[in-house]
């Protein structure tokens, strides 16, 4: 279900001598002010985003899902007789003293085909659905969580046989939610599925194994994969979205549509329910290969106010809570068996600008509004520091391709106003759209930063939407969005949100005026020599800034809540990690 509506904002025009505080000041009552009224009162659901973006209406070429009420629970059939039963047979009857985990988070996918929803929210929960054949490693970082090493997963085993062909031996012990035994046949029809007569639902996902062209089944528990050129990332990219193994006979008997509301896969827990602005629901599945599933089932509940969920951990309602500001840590911290847990993100939160969209076809504009922002007065006033400005678009976990040396975006308020002067711009209204609910402060930060960019002498407004795509992307001008490092090297951000692969950026907001970005880009993921790779990325670093199609903000911390006698850890990518090796419950 998706709800639209908006909010206009009153648009406080502000003088070129305001003081930064002010600024600051000025957006944080407009947000605060926004969020009392009626936007909370509303029934909200999150929209979709790739990291997190809200989705955009689908296609009219888009095929109809099976109608199902708004307030009817999709239920997954346990009587079907045609497969195995997955239940363990020497405990039917007996109580499953395991306690139930509930998390409170800000929303939930509106589909669990998880090539189809490709975003935070969505891999949250995908991640207890579904196994990849590697896994990353994240518990193995400094700090914890952020580690970026690679270890087996359905795969106990893989080697490259040459630059073009990495073979893998598969586990024989691994059952599908139904009984089925999974085997080569499933991790061929899975990648195939993205990778030929890609359904345009999945147009998204098939980027991020487009190196891929073919998969050999050698027998039932070897496969390889076979690549157009060399690809240096190719085993952390079976780690990451849209590699998730899928059952190929159950998907062939439902059907996308069929799937994506009743899905299977070899995760320690299965799908039970769903209603998707209000709750998931999923219990263990007890022949998980990995270990039993420490809880006895896991309910994600939505709960899009941050207050409200913050209540409901202080009060014992839920058990873990998603997505807290850092205005509201003080108040989990002052609570009885409660305590807060942060992990710095391999996401970073940015804009971008619709630069087909008058006045935003004009680059020194873009320019001027990217030099406007004071990028470290966000963190220190909306983060409390618990925040970082990047160096450009790139993330420290890119190890080698990482370069450090590369500055923090500019501030410089003066020059931003000599490009305003420079530019075409007659003083059109420049409309930021935003979610009210998807990004913790997005909307403090949009209030912010029109503030910012009319102390330039622009005209900007903030708009809240549930959905910033409902008229379709085309009409939007300005939106927050992430972009998070899903492969720990450039290829996975800045290649996969910006490139020529991504449909998003040429069909929606921007292609490249110099050719340069999509040939290195290319490139740089089909060759090994690294010291290559890493100058084409710098390359393309540069010529992003310079066109300014976006900018980036800020790499937040993320925080959550968790009560007393839980240990788990979480991670740099939105991964919930519910298994036995990550999640003990006392």
């Amino acid at each position: 279900m998706v709800l639209s509506y908006s909010n206009d904002f009153p648009r406080n025009a502000i003088g070129a001598s305001i003081t930064r505080r002010a600024v600051l000041k000025s957006a944080l009552l407009g947000a605060t002010a926004l969020m009392s009224g009626s936007l909370l009162a509303a029934c909200a659901t999150t929209a979709s985003d790739d990291d997190a973006e809200p989705e955009a209406p689908a296609s009219d070429d888009a095929v109809d899902e099976p109608d199902v009420a708004d307030d009817e629970p999709i239920d997954q059939d346990d009587d079907d007789d045609s497969v195995a039963d997955p239940d363990p047979p020497d405990d039917d009857d007996a109580p499953d003293e395991r306690p139930e985990l509930v998390v409170g988070v800000q929303g939930l996918p509106e589909t669990l085909d998880p090539y189809q929803h490709l975003s935070n929210v969505g891999t949250r929960v995908t991640y207890s659905l579904f196994d990849h054949l590697l896994e990353r490693q994240f518990e193995d970082g400094d700090p914890p969580g952020t580690g970026s090493g690679i270890g087996p997963m359905l795969a106990e085993s893989w080697e490259r046989i040459d630059d073009l062909t990495l073979e893998m031996q598969l586990r024989e012990d691994v059952l599908f939610h139904d009984g089925t035994v999974l085997t080569a046949e499933d991790v061929k029809f899975t990648f195939e599925r993205s990778l030929f007569d890609t359904p345009e639902e999945m147009l998204d996902a098939e980027g991020y194994v487009s190196t891929i062209s073919e998969i050999e089944i050698i027998d039932d528990y070897t496969i390889r994969f076979h690549t157009h050129e060399p690809d240096p990332l190719l085993e952390i990219r079976l780690t990451s979205w849209a590699t998730w193994i899928l059952p190929k006979a159950y998907y062939e008997s439902v059907g996308i549509e069929g799937f994506a509301l009743d899905p299977i896969g070899t995760g320690p827990y299965r799908f039970v329910e769903i209603q998707p602005d209000n709750h998931l629901v999923l219990e263990a599945f007890d022949h998980y290969w990995g270990g039993l599933p420490p809880a006895s089932r896991v309910t994600f509940r939505v709960i899009p106010e941050v207050s409200t969920r913050v209540a409901a951990i202080v009060s014992g309602e839920v058990d873990i809570v998603t997505n807290i500001p850092p205005d509201h840590v003080g108040q989990l911290e002052d609570a009885d068996g409660v305590r807060v847990q942060t992990v710095p993100l391999a996401n970073v939160h940015l804009l971008r600008y619709n630069v087909n969209h008058p006045p935003l076809d004009d680059r020194a504009l873009r320019q001027a509004m990217n030099l406007a922002i004071d990028r470290e007065l966000l963190v220190e006033t909306l983060w409390s520091g618990m925040a970082d400005v990047p160096r450009g678009h790139q993330f420290p976990e890119y190890g080698d391709m990482y370069n450090p040396d590369r500055p923090i975006p500019e501030y410089d308020p003066d020059r931003a106003r000599e490009l305003v002067a420079e530019s075409d711009y007659d003083g059109e209204p420049i409309v930021f759209r935003v979610s009210p609910f998807y990004y913790t402060n997005g909307i403090e930060s949009a209030q912010a930063i029109i503030e910012m960019w009319n102390a330039i002498g622009l005209n900007a407004e903030v708009e809240v939407r549930d959905n910033p795509y409902d008229e379709g992307p085309e009409a939007i001008m300005v939106t927050n969005w992430s972009n998070s490092s899903f492969v720990a090297d450039p290829d996975g951000a800045l290649w996969l949100r910006w490139g020529e692969d991504y449909p998003g950026t040429k069909e929606f907001f921007w292609e490249p005026e110099d050719e340069r970005f999509y040939e290195l880009g290319a490139e740089a993921r089909t060759t090994l020599d690294q010291e290559f790779r890493y100058e084409a990325y710098q390359t393309m670093l540069d010529i992003w800034e310079e066109e300014a199609p976006g900018t980036v903000l800020y790499i937040p911390h993320e925080i959550y809540g968790v009560r007393e006698g839980i240990e788990w850890q979480p991670y740099s990518f939105y991964y919930m990690d519910l298994r036995a090796n990550n999640l003990r419950i006392s």
